[in-house]
Parts: C-alpha cells; sequence; structure tokens
C-alpha cells in the first residue's frame, strides 16, 4: 500500500504546514491535531477522521511556571482560567481532553 502512495505524499515541516496543506487543497487529506481539525478556520474545508486512541500512545501535555518567569502573575492568571470551567470548555472545544483535577 505505501509504494502505492509514496509519490504523492506531501510532508509538511509542521503540523500547521500539513494543515495549511489540507485547507488550501495543495493536500486531499492529512494527518493534523485534533485542535487544528475542529478550528473555525478548518471547519468548513472538509471533514475529519479521529483516530482510535488505541492507535497511538496518549500525549500528555502539562503546564507549569518558571521560577525565573518576569510574568508571574500574569501566567497564574492563565493557568486559573485555563484550569477553570470556563477554560476547560474552550480546550474541550478544540479538542483536547482535560483530565480531572486531583
Amino acid at each position: 500500500m505505501k509504494d502505492k502512495v509514496a509519490d504523492k505524499l506531501v510532508l509538511g515541516e509542521n503540523v500547521s504546514q500539513a494543515a495549511q496543506f489540507v485547507q488550501s487543497g495543495n493536500a486531499q487529506a492529512g494527518l493534523i491535531a485534533l485542535s487544528l481539525a475542529m478550528s473555525p478556520a478548518m471547519t468548513n474545508a472538509g471533514k475529519y477522521w479521529e483516530l482510535p486512541q488505541d492507535a497511538y500512545p496518549e500525549i500528555q501535555q502539562g503546564v507549569g511556571i518558571l521560577s525565573s518567569s518576569k510574568h508571574k502573575q500574569a501566567a497564574q492568571a492563565f493557568m486559573d482560567y485555563i484550569s477553570s470551567p470556563e477554560g476547560t470548555a474552550v480546550l474541550e472545544q478544540y479538542g483536547f481532553r482535560v483530565p480531572p483535577r486531583q
């Protein structure tokens, strides 16, 4: 199968560029982040299919404030927002799964 499509593959330098290829029509399909597929810019560009969660290793992302930050209050405000019900709703709107607070 790979041999049949290898000469048709276009590789982006990053996920955003791959999404641009799909959105512009320069690629018929692409593997992109769910958050990009669900973004307002992409909602009318076509349709998406979400890979099954057991098809790839879980990606865990974290957030923290650097002790050397010159903007600790702003960073804390951001962390407070993304962990609030409103911030969590925005993350979920773009396909991010938010773990329960511990």
